[in-house]
């Protein structure tokens, strides 16, 4: 199953390269022929989504690697790592286009007017992003990847970036006003530095061992209270390994019963959790005497936290 979702990741990767690399060509070259710093923005825009989808194929080899000496668990972190890279990059383009646009607008250099294929290539580019978007929010779904959601959201972007750059080339046609490519070009480059830092804070909670659907520990409690035997599940805690989940858990059984017993609560705890919770890479359930107290237990949710 790993290696299937890699190559889906790795095949999602190259039609977005291409898709972008094509796109890309057109408004660098619609942008620096008409004169419209506003599509030739949009463009570079477009090589950083070049840059994101070789991360991401990149990164989808590297997560297909099974697991060895130095990575017990795999090698998901690569997804994350990945999709942490990929806020850097995105954020430093939009920093260097914002720095371009600013001295432009200082120096009073706004150019000409942008001559026609600017709206062609800006009205090209909505419809290759729409279409890409669709691609990568569709595929990010159904295989649970972090990288091809963050593409996605980054795509969905780049339309609003298209029909801003749209609107801006054509008011400023109408109006005959070449300041306003300028804004245009620096209001893109704002918006591009906006979607880095988000890409980069929701990358934040899984390098922190953290998840953001907190229903996961329900359905854990849940699955603990159908079978019989095992009680107060405890110190529970969950983690993300890529589109993986790892849980741990302390249970409280009979005192009186055997290890044998117990071990088999514990194995019926572990296979209803999977019942329950989808793409469970690995579940470690410690089992304990019936009202054992710990105090120095200062980790993990108990029952009682997860209502």
């Amino acid at each position: 199953m790993d290696r299937e979702r890699a190559r889906g990741i790795a095949l999602i990767s190259w039609i977005a390269i291409a898709g972008n690399l094509v796109l890309a060509l057109l408004k660098i070259t619609a942008g620096l022929k008409a004169g419209s710093l506003a599509v030739f923005g949009d463009g570079i825009d477009s090589t950083t989504d070049i840059v994101a989808s070789g991360i991401t194929l990149f990164a989808a080899r590297i997560i297909a690697k099974p697991p060895d000496r130095e990575h017990p668990y795999g090698h998901f972190r690569a997804e994350t790592i990945a999709t942490k890279t990929l806020s850097f990059i995105i954020f430093f383009v939009g920093a260097q286009l914002a720095l371009s646009t600013i001295r432009r607008l200082i120096s009073g250099q706004h150019g000409g007017v942008p001559e026609i294929a600017a709206l062609y290539a800006a009205g090209i580019s909505i419809i290759g992003k729409i279409a890409l978007t669709v691609l990568l929010v569709r595929s990010g779904k159904k295989l649970d990847s972090s990288m091809l959601r963050a593409n996605g959201k980054n795509m969905q972007n780049d339309i609003l970036i298209s029909a801003g750059v749209l609107v801006g080339v054509l008011i400023t046609q109408v109006f005959r006003l070449p300041l306003l490519d300028s804004i245009v070009a620096l209001l893109i480059s704002l918006w591009i530095m906006r979607t880095a830092f988000t890409i980069f804070m929701e990358s934040n909670l899984e390098l922190m061992d953290g998840i953001g659907d907190q229903t996961i520990y329900t359905a854990i409690f849940k699955a603990v209270d159908e079978i019989s035997g095992a009680v107060n599940p405890h110190r529970t805690r969950v983690r993300r390994l890529g589109n993986m989940y790892i849980i741990d858990l302390d249970i409280e059984v009979d005192g009186n019963k055997s290890v044998t017993e117990a071990h088999g609560i514990a194995v019926q705890v572990e296979q209803t959790i999977k019942q329950r919770v989808d793409n469970v890479y690995d579940i470690m359930v410690h089992v304990e005497p019936r009202g054992n107290i710990e105090v120095n237990e200062r980790f993990g949710i108990t029952d009682l936290d997860g209502e």
